[in-house]
């Protein structure tokens, strides 16, 4: 690809994304009200504990409880129009260059014959691009920035459990940052295998008769199965590691909110913290690191 192609193809990505910022700008919008209705839980806890319990008054019990279902209800709402508009910028992001990425694929299978299975790779890469967008995974770009704002509430609480949630979402990110490094050569590894196999497939399907009256099937099925065995392995290796940084990262956010519980109480004992800010700070931390988990769990 030359230097002029390559700018073209930089320059129409922009106007794609250009054609989607609004619906992005939407999204970001959804994604704020979401977050500061997630407050919602912890709010209510904290209210439960410090007022209504105290005050044994069942009517602020009833009015807060029916408030708190009203402002879930709206989070649960937003939520759901933020994931159609993410649908959408994936659908219209693969309808835009639909017909750019099929003119490419027909202009490389002509000047370059002899490539079976480039096309549909091709096709299938700007399917997982559209299947990105749509994804949870892109929903957690939205929420990890409010992660920081989380934690900075819980320090409100007390700088004790402040420093504690700091020191627990710094190791969930040195968590993530190791899970990329060490299971993104393996897929990709796994990825060009598949694609070997499938080029080779289809060239052995295109070829049929004369492989087999050149007595090669076993040839050809050996050639086949070795980039199918390299495929499998580099695969099974990626989710070993993905799936053990994702133990990882579960665990620990879980034995965070317990943590967090523990030092809530022992703050309790000591005069320091009343019983709902404690249960309302797990609550917060566990909203806090979620969009880290799910980044993790997904990848």
């Amino acid at each position: 690809m030359s230097g002029a192609q390559r700018d073209q193809g930089a320059a129409e990505l922009r106007a794609v994304r250009a054609e989607s910022r609004g619906l992005m700008w939407a999204a970001a919008l959804f994604s704020v009200f979401v977050n500061i209705l997630m407050l919602t839980g912890p709010l209510y806890m904290l209210q439960i504990y410090d007022r209504v319990l105290g005050s044994r008054s069942e009517s602020t019990l009833v009015a807060m409880t029916a408030l708190m279902a009203f402002l879930f209800a709206m989070m649960g709402v937003l939520d759901y129009a933020r994931g159609r508009v993410l649908a959408r910028i994936g659908a219209g992001f693969q309808a835009r260059l639909d017909r750019r990425v099929f003119s490419a694929v027909l202009r490389r299978e002509a000047s370059n014959p002899g490539g079976p299975g480039r096309s549909a790779n091709a096709l299938r890469d700007l399917e997982a691009v559209q299947r990105l967008l749509s994804s949870p995974v892109f929903t957690a770009v939205f929420d990890i920035p409010w992660t920081p704002i989380f934690l900075a509430g819980i320090a409100i609480f007390h700088p004790w459990l402040g420093m504690l949630a700091l020191g627990g979402g710094a190791v969930l990110i040195l968590v993530t940052v190791l899970n990329q490094m060490l299971t993104a050569g393996p897929v990709r590894n796994a990825n060009l295998a598949s694609m070997q196999a499938d080029r080779w497939a289809e060239q052995v399907r295109t070829e049929a008769e004369m492989v087999r009256a050149l007595g090669m099937s076993d040839a050809a099925f050996d050639r086949w199965h070795e980039a199918r065995r390299r495929a499998l392995d580099d695969t099974i290796l990626s989710a070993d590691r993905a799936g053990q940084f994702s133990a990882i990262s579960k665990t620990l956010r879980m034995f965070l909110q317990s943590a967090m519980l523990g030092m809530g109480a022992y703050l309790v004992l000591h005069g320091e913290l009343s019983a709902g800010a404690m249960i309302a700070g797990s609550i917060l931390l566990g909203r806090a690191l979620a969009p880290v988990d799910l980044a993790i769990g997904q990848w």
